[in-house]
């Protein structure tokens, strides 16, 4: 489980959210919603501790996560923002990442098998970075997160700016993943749909649900 506890955050002079707090168990989703602006973002990479925290405390497994090592915090809680970021030449050379962090034997049947989940062929591993689509860079960027399920995945509006068929994908493989390893997941997103469909979302700045 991760906790949120008075959390506070202000950003060139502005209160952006002051003593949120939530909490998603195992397995679970909440997505966050509300206006542009309003730190929805921020709070994901405060929880990613890509941003430091300014007041309160956030605990995995009763741990305070400013107590745990960054490296296997990072392997526990992945982040994936909206404009993924792939790295090297190929497809490969992100895939092959996640192995390397945790100084195992790269797994090709593995790699090939998330491609495939993602419907994108086996030959993509050797495909340049520079020749896939704005889709299929996406789908690369979520697959590096999910070769290994961490403990909480964060998806930063993911799915903005794909068409419908490439988020039904995205969502599709995270779906059965999150049901196959339980994993915890909080999301932020302004789509309509993915809103409605939610089980659970807080609004930023408003009410909650």
């Amino acid at each position: 489980m991760i906790k949120i506890h008075n959390l506070s955050y202000q950003a060139d002079n502005k209160v952006l959210f002051q003593n949120l707090n939530f909490s998603v168990d195992e397995g679970d989703s909440l997505l966050l919603t509300g206006p542009s602006g309003s730190g929805k973002s921020t709070i994901l990479k405060i929880i990613a501790r890509l941003v430091a925290i300014q007041q309160g405390e956030i605990f995995l497994d009763q741990q305070n996560i400013s107590d745990l090592p960054i490296e296997n915090y990072r392997q526990k809680v992945s982040y994936a923002a909206q404009s993924v970021q792939l790295f090297g030449e190929t497809v490969r050379d992100n895939l092959d990442l996640p192995f390397l962090v945790r100084n195992l034997p790269i797994d090709e049947q593995q790699e090939i098998s998330g491609l495939e989940k993602m419907e994108l062929p086996a030959e993509y591993l050797d495909k340049s970075i520079n020749d896939i689509s704005g889709g299929e860079r996406q789908r690369v960027g979520v697959l590096r997160n999910l070769l290994f399920p961490p403990q909480v995945l964060l998806l930063d509006e993911i799915s903005t700016g794909l068409d419908s068929d490439t988020k039904s994908k995205i969502w599709q493989v995270i779906d059965q993943l999150q049901e196959e390893n339980h994993f915890s997941l909080i999301s932020v997103s302004h789509d309509p749909e993915e809103i409605s469909q939610a089980k659970r979302k807080i609004q930023i700045g408003g009410s909650n649900e």
